[in-house]
């Protein structure tokens, strides 16, 4: 069974068409500038040359048929016809409380993700106009929506309530989500299959550690408590985002420099975090780099962020009373062994060493600890796509 997989962002589409009978990825692309001048999709199939369009794309739809003819085309394409796509699984950001297990979509679905489009304004309306790309282009085929909130939504409520007014929950439902959902779901479950983690022993921290970067306690599998909250915003100190900081700053800066609260939270979400301290960039790789030349700003930078990451690592320590592995996984996290080395330098209280010769691993998995550390680490590549074309190849089967 050939499953499509989508993650549709305000201006973007990227796919993965995976065989489920060996989860190879068989072609993968992406369309970018959907609705702006200089749209393009690039094409990829093992073993071909990489396929590129130029073409307007004034919308999702229209990237949506590109990315069928691409799959279907004679040179480059990789089935005969589009029957052969048995679902598509799409990445949606919020369900807001009401979903949190994948879903075959149908018209309730739709409402949820149309109401949660104040919790997530970027993500949700594009998650949405990819399925309905979808059903106009594929009438028929099962569409399965797999929440990036689905994970965190396991948390107890001790975990996920705001100290606020009780009727805010209520009314608007104002809680703490969680995000980076299917990555955390499937690095927490590799990490205990890779590493066979027995029964009694499963308390794992993941932590995602990227340009968007967020931390989850689970134990067997199950959220404990997640780093990000009613928007990804909360939390790590990220590429662009600030994280955690006191409320009274959003009213601080809005009354000193002449702001409303959404250009506030506009800076916090897009001038802040690494690129905010720094002044130079929200790409580690550049960060570095400055780092190396003397910038005092990005050693800041640098040193603000792994702090954040050791703090949160120490809180869910605390909160599962133990933690049997840590695993490492994104941009960062499966590339920096410098960044993953630091981090576990500073936390020596739970007896940890790292094996210098494993931590040079880059994007696969790997034990990364010796064999006398008290707790075991781990690099976990994450697998968002595949996580997805499981829960829909559960679906649909």
């Amino acid at each position: 069974m050939k499953i499509l997989v989508l993650n549709c962002g305000s201006s973007s589409l990227k796919y993965q068409f995976i065989d489920m009978d060996t989860e190879e990825v068989v072609a993968k692309g992406l369309c970018e500038r959907i609705g702006i001048e200089g749209s393009r999709l690039v094409h990829k199939v093992p073993g071909k040359p990489d396929y590129e369009e130029n073409t307007p794309m004034p919308d999702h739809q229209k990237a949506v048929e590109l990315v069928m003819a691409a799959l279907t085309d004679a040179e480059h394409g990789v089935i005969s016809d589009v029957k052969e796509i048995a679902a598509v699984g799409h990445r949606v950001l919020h369900g807001g409380a009401t979903y949190s297990d994948s879903i075959i979509v149908d018209e309730d679905v739709k409402r949820v993700i149309r109401e949660c489009f104040d919790l997530g304004p970027l993500h949700n309306p594009a998650n949405l106009m990819g399925i309905e790309a979808c059903e106009a282009a594929m009438p028929g085929t099962p569409n399965v929506a797999v929440w990036d909130t689905g994970f965190g939504m396991a948390m107890d409520p001790k975990a996920y309530m705001y100290a606020i007014p009780y009727e805010y929950y209520e009314k608007y439902q104002i809680r703490r989500y969680g995000f980076h959902g299917t990555s955390h779901k499937f690095v927490s479950g590799e990490t205990i299959r890779f590493g066979n983690l027995p029964e009694g022993h499963r308390k794992v921290i993941v932590c995602h550690l990227g340009n968007g970067a967020s931390i989850s306690a689970s134990i067997n599998g199950k959220c404990v408590d997640t780093s990000m909250g009613l928007t990804p915003l909360e939390g790590l100190i990220m590429g662009t985002r600030s994280g955690d900081v006191d409320p009274a700053v959003v009213q601080f800066i809005a009354n000193h420099e002449n702001l409303t609260v959404d250009e506030v939270l506009n800076i916090l979400n897009k001038k802040s975090g690494v690129l905010g301290i720094s002044g130079v960039s929200s790409d580690f790789r550049d960060l570095d780099a400055a780092e190396e030349q003397g910038n005092e700003r990005a050693k800041l930078a640098n040193e603000a962020f792994r702090y954040r990451v050791v703090k949160y690592i120490g809180a869910y320590v605390a909160a599962m009373d133990g933690v049997d592995a840590i695993a490492f996984t994104a941009g960062v996290g499966e590339n920096n062994g410098e960044a993953r080395k630091l981090i576990c330098d500073s936390l020596s209280y739970l007896g940890i060493k790292i094996d210098d010769e494993a931590n040079k691993t880059r994007g696969k998995n790997m034990l990364i600890s010796t064999p006398d550390s008290k707790v075991k680490v781990f690099v976990i590549p994450t697998n968002e796509e595949l996580s997805i074309a499981r829960d829909t190849l559960a679906l649909v089967q």
